[in-house]
Order: C-alpha cells, then structure tokens, then sequence
C-alpha cells in the first residue's frame, strides 16, 4: 500500500511540475510589441469572422486556429495553445474584465460596419428596418442605446419587457450568442444591443419575434437556405457576404483588438509604479478585503471601477504579486511586516486615509462593552497602553508578555482573523499573537475570564457576534456608519493608516536561484520555521474527524432516510421525499451557514460539532437514494426464494438483498464519499481550522503562493486515495467470484 501512495504521489507532483514548467515556458516566450511581431505566431480567430481572412492574409507564416466560440479561444490563451487572439475591441475589454492575466496589445487592428443581416428574398423587411434605423440615428436613441450597451457596467444593463404579438407576422432570428455586449444569453433570455435593437423594431412593427441559437459560421447559410429570416452578432459587412445576404444601413462600427496573456504583451510588462497617482485607481483593477471599509471607499471615490474582494490578505497579496490586480489595500502598519519578506511588494500610495478602530460587541451587551471602555481607560492612565504601542508599533518586539489570569469568572470568546498579520493578529510558533491579542488577554484577566479566540473568516464577523456566537470581535475592526446599525463600538482604541500597494515585477523576477534551491527554501520556511508542520497536523486531525464522522453518521442516517423512502407508509415516504429534494437543493456551503448561524445561532455548540452534522445531512441525502437504487435493482424473487425458504423478511434482507445491494452500491457511494471528504475545505467559514485553513494561516506568514496550496492538494489527494483503497478492499472482499477463486 505504502508503494501504491507515494507512487500516486509522485505522478501528481510530477502532472503538476509539468503545468508550472508549462507556464514558465509561456512567460519566457519573446513579448508582443507590435502587430508585426504576430508573423510566425500561433494566432486563434473566430470560425466564420472577417478576423480569419485579414489574418491569413498578413501573417503568412502565422499558424491560424479556429475557434466556435469566444470562451474556446480564451481558453486556448490561458492554457498556452495560442499566443494571440483577434478579437473586436468591446468584446476584448469586457474578457480581460473577467480574466486579469489577459491584455490587449493593441485596438488598432480593423474597423468595420457592422450590420443586420436579411434574405434575398425579402427586400420589404429590409426597407422597414432601415426606415426604422434611420428614425432613430435622427432622434438619438441609437446613439443612446450605444451608450447603454457599450460605455457603462454592462452587469448593470437590464433588458425591457416586451409585449408579445402571437397573431402578427412571425419572423425568426439567428443568433450566434457569443459575449456580450452584442449578442449574449443571461438569465435565460437573449440579451445585447443587436437583440435590443431587433425587439424594438419588432415591437414597432407588431412581429412575432423568435431568437434561435447557432454557430456564428453558420448564420450565413441558414439565412440562405430559409431556416430564419435575420441574422446578428456584430456581423461585419464584407463583399463575400453581401453575395448572399441582404445586409442593412450600418448599425456601427467597430474596433478590432488583438489580445494575449499579459506575460507576453511587452508593455504589460510595465510596472504600475511608475509615476502613479491616486485617481489611477479608476483605470486599474483594484484589490480590497471582503467587508473591509477600503471598498467602500472605492465605491465613493471611484464608482464604476474595476474592484474585486478577496476573503483574506494573503489572497489579496498574492493576487497583486500574480497580476490578477493592479493594486490592493492594506493597513499600512501590516504591509511593512509583509515588506520585510517580500521587497517586491511597494507602497503606491502612503496616508491615502485613517479610520479609528475599536472593539466590536453586541447591541444586546451594553454590560461588556462598558467593561471594556473602563478597562482601555485605566489601561491609558497607567502607562500599560503606552508601553504596548511601543513595543508592537515602534519597538517591532513581538514577543507576547506573560499575563496572570486565574480565570474564575468563565470564559470570554473573541473572534478575531489570524492572519491579518503582525503587528495585530498572527500565528508565531503555533500561538496567537499580535497587540489585539495581548489587548483581548489582558482584558480577559480584567474581567476574571479566560479568553478563548474564534479564529473567522472577516466577513462573518459580524454575522457572529449579532447570532452571540461570539462575545466580541477583535479584528482591527474600522468604526463605519454601516456597521453602527448591526453591532456597537467600544471607544476607539487605535488609529489605522491605510495605504494602497502593488508589485515590483522587475524585483520579484530577478531571483535567480535554482528549482532545487528555491524548493528548499520554501519547504523550509512554509514547514520548519515557527514549527508550521504542526498547523498541518492539527488541521490535517480536524479535516480527518470531521470527514470520518460525517462518513459515518452520513451512512446511517442515508439508510433511515432509504427505510423511510421505501417505507409503504405515504406520510413516511413524503418526509423523505422533502428531506431529499431540501438537502439537495441547497448548496453545501449555504446549509453549513445556516445550520451554524440560524439553527445553531443561539446555541453554543463545537463548530466542529455542526460541520459534522452539516455534512452528514447532506451526505445522507445523496447516499439514501443510492441505497434504495442499489436495493430496488436486486430481483424480488430472490426476496420471495429466501422467505418460502422460511426466512423472515429481516433475514431475508440481511442475508440475501443487502450483500448484493452493498456490491452494487460501492462504486458510486465511493464517489461520494471522495466528493464529502473534499466538501469539507469549506468549514473555515464557521471558525473551524481544518487542513485548508492551516494551508493559509501559513500563507499569511510566508505569502508563498505555491507550497502550501500544493501541500493541501496533495494532502486531500492522499486522504482520497486511502479511502478509495479502503472502499476497493472492501468491495474485492464481498465479491463472491473472488472468494471462490481465493477458496
């Protein structure tokens, strides 16, 4: 067994070299300077667009690959199977949105016009649109249905209601719905600013208008052939197609773009530092933490900028160092811890603002946060303050005080984030510590309670403390209106500089150290450094008792549920019915919250405990249906052989039905049971640190973005193969054909 896993462990870490040494081989490619740099590239165009011939006929010693559809040709971008793409330039702008590793080289590629496209066949239809397209070049509403669709959030664009007109003529669409903001399928409706522009003019005219989906290759010859009456999907009108189509009046022109990773473009390359100001943050992608009051502040200052949340810091530093933003905030005073490891990281923007910090409690707790004024009072007034701003601000000595607590009124649970960083919160030799924790200590010892510390996800905070599964929360919490109206301040206990940071690319690629060096070093400081091992065996322990458990107690509540569904009683089988139809219905990570903050919520009860029964509930669901398939396939007359032989029914499903039902069932139960132990790296949204959680608290110390994602993978890949090996021995040994064969 020994040899089979570390066999298995090595063609994983083997598959996953090859992707890196993939990607190093795509970032070493020469950049794009140029459009002339693109001649002996390998270049992907969209099957059936003008971009297939313009291409061909410039880049002749190019390698042209077609694509059916845009999300194809992305796809082929990012894996490396490309090294360009043509592409019209609002279309461009809206996939380097969604995939911030992708740039444009340049937008000065073509400009056509772009039209609606109608049969031969039907000069009259044509006539009517241009008369109706003209109307609205006059008064303006085509210049404003532009501006709907192409300047402003497109995630904001609603589409009208439409009357419809069942008794009017029917005329059929074709679409090819590639991205918006031309032609796109959202929420089960055909959107964009062609189908707008159609479903106006349908509505004028009182057509019975109805969009049938294709491959834009073929719109053309569907048109033609009769199977619809209009074409659209910024179609350009070209002379090859005006042989066969009908086009239009112009409803546009557009850009072309041609787009490639960012790696590859040379003046993406550039670094963000360079003379940066801080209404750049309007042209940039903006990094900020989930909840934080630092979106909020991109939300005023720079509304319609491209902002994305990350649920720690370590998530939001990696994204700047991996180009996935331009930028982040940051508390100033723990963004010079991070800077301290990391000299790539730098300061853009110092000072941008400062926002008061205090405690946060509930609006039920008045008692609790009285104490905690009168105690940062009395701390003040005896030089005790002072002398902790000293040492964790100034002094940098992260050394945490011995603090004298017999404890004998109880506990005091805090939540707080562990790895906001040092100075406040971080996990240094597998314990807490930081100047929020000797705060929350001290006042602990004040109270004549001992503190026990929640570790959380920022964004459930709040949720936290307003359902009292906490006491308070200790987590640089910045003092915001918003907030005010879920939870009450203690007064203010620090003043927070904010700062806004990026990357250094010039610095963070000049090491030159080799595979083997690189890999030691960060071993060593992501595993032997602070004793980090032991994060990964505590959490590897609570990912092992969550997942066994849930096994467990899953599968016995799986054949309740079974008994239940086959049970001749209809109250009993619509019971499970529902219980099967809910707990299917509901995504896991959803039910975990719920289970924890509104059946729970008043309840103090192990996370640990409520992610155990989480994950059985969901678990049973799936399992219980496998059951009574498994047992369902077993021929009934073999029930009937066994109980005229004068077995009882229980006997009878003991010792006939369910050996058979158990072969039956162990393939797909097997997968399930693969997919639970996976489901539950989300239990570090109810405080629980399991084997994900220790990969980033280890993360917020090191910032390594590589060793401990691939260590959780290969830990989960481990813990999967046990149990398949496991569920394999199990399956081998109910086989009869092999006990006879062993015999």
């Amino acid at each position: 067994m020994a040899k089979r896993l570390a066999a298995a462990l090595l063609l994983f870490i083997f598959m996953l070299s090859l992707l890196a040494g993939c990607a190093a081989d795509k970032a070493a490619n020469p950049p794009l300077a140029s459009l002339g740099d693109l001649d002996g590239k390998r270049i992907g165009v969209y099957t059936g667009t003008i971009y297939d011939k313009w291409a061909v006929e410039h880049y002749p010693n190019a390698t042209i690959l077609r694509y059916n559809s845009p999300s194809d040709m992305i796809m082929a971008i990012k894996s490396g199977k490309i090294d360009a793409a043509i592409n019209t330039a609002t279309n461009s702008r809206e996939i380097i949105k969604a995939n911030p590793d992708i740039g444009i080289l340049t937008e000065d590629v073509l400009e056509m016009p772009l039209g609606i496209g109608f049969s031969k066949d039907n000069p009259p239809l044509k006539d009517k649109f241009n008369t109706y397209l003209n109307a609205m070049k006059q008064d303006g509403s085509l210049d404003a249905l532009y501006k709907k669709w192409f300047t402003g959030d497109i995630e904001k664009v609603v589409m009208p209601d439409y009357e419809s007109f069942p008794e009017g003529e029917t005329l059929i669409l074709g679409v090819a719905t590639g991205d918006l903001p031309n032609v796109g399928y959202v929420n089960g409706q055909y959107v964009g600013f062609d189908i707008e522009l159609i479903h106006n003019f349908a509505q004028q005219e009182h057509i019975n208008l109805e969009i049938i989906s294709m491959e834009f290759s073929s719109l053309v010859a569907a048109l033609a052939a009769g199977k619809v009456d209009i074409i659209t999907d910024g179609i350009a009108i070209t002379e090859e197609r005006q042989k066969q189509v009908d086009f239009s009046d112009p409803i546009m022109v557009t850009k072309s773009a041609v787009i490639a990773l960012k790696v590859n473009i040379a003046q993406a390359e550039k670094s963000t530092t360079d003379n940066f100001k801080l209404d750049d943050l309007a042209h940039m992608k903006v990094g900020v933490l989930q909840g934080s009051v630092h979106d909020d502040y991109m939300r005023e200052h720079y509304p319609g900028s491209d902002v994305l949340q990350y649920k720690s810091y370590p998530d939001l530093i990696l994204a700047v160092k991996s180009g996935k933003v331009d930028a982040g905030f940051q508390v100033k005073e723990s963004f010079l811890e991070v800077q301290k490891n990391d000299p790539s990281l730098i300061i853009l923007a110092d000072n941008v603002f400062k926002v008061p910090i205090a405690m946060g409690f509930n609006q039920e707790n008045d008692l609790l946060r009285e104490q905690f004024n009168a105690f940062l009072k009395e701390i003040k007034a005896n030089g005790v303050y002072d002398d902790m701003v000293k040492r964790w601000y100034q002094d940098q000595n992260y050394t945490m005080p011995h603090i004298d607590n017999p404890a004998p009124n109880g506990q005091i649970r805090i939540g707080n984030v562990s790895d906001k960083g040092i100075p406040f919160t971080a996990v240094i030799d597998n314990q807490l510590v930081g100047f929020d924790i000797e705060f929350d200590q001290r006042f602990a010892a004040f109270l004549g309670k001992e503190p026990v510390f929640i570790d959380m996800e920022f964004g459930n905070l709040i949720a936290a403390i307003s359902t009292n599964k906490i006491d308070m929360i200790t987590s640089t919490m910045m003092i915001t209106e918003e907030r005010k109206k879920q939870i009450d301040f203690s007064d203010p206990y620090y003043e927070l500089s904010v700062c806004v940071f990026g990357s250094n690319k010039a610095l963070a690629a000049s090491d030159a150290s080799s595979f083997t060096e690189r890999m030691y070093q960060r071993f060593y400081s992501n595993m032997i450094i602070e004793d980090r091992y032991l994060l990964v065996i505590d959490g590897l322990k609570t990912t092992g008792i969550i997942s066994i458990f849930s096994i467990l107690l899953g599968t016995i509540l799986g054949a309740i549920i079974c008994w239940l569904r086959m049970s001749r009683n209809h109250v009993l089988q619509l019971i499970a019915r529902i219980y099967i139809s809910i707990l299917r219905g509901i995504p896991v990570l959803v039910f975990l919250m719920i289970i924890y903050y509104v059946v729970f919520g008043s309840v103090n009860i192990s996370a640990v405990l409520v992610a155990i029964v989480a994950f059985s509930m969901n678990f049973a669901a799936y399992v219980s249906e496998m059951f009574r398939m498994a047992i369902q396939s077993i021929d009934r007359g073999q029930s009937e052989a066994g109980i005229a032989g004068g077995f009882t029914k229980a006997q009878t499903f003991i010792y006939i039905v369910m050996p058979q039902a158990i072969r039956q069932v162990l393939p797909v139960y097997q997968g399930e049971l693969i997919s639970l132990v996976k489901m539950t790296s989300i239990v570090g949204y109810i405080a629980v640190q399991d084997l994900t959680k220790a990969g980033d608290i280890i993360r917020s110390r090191t910032f390594d973005a590589f060793f401990p994602l691939i260590l959780t993978a290969i830990l989960y890949f481990a813990i999967s193969w046990l149990l398949i090996w496991l569920l394999d021995a199990v399956q081998k040994s109910s086989d009869p054909k092999r006990k006879r064969k062993t015999a």
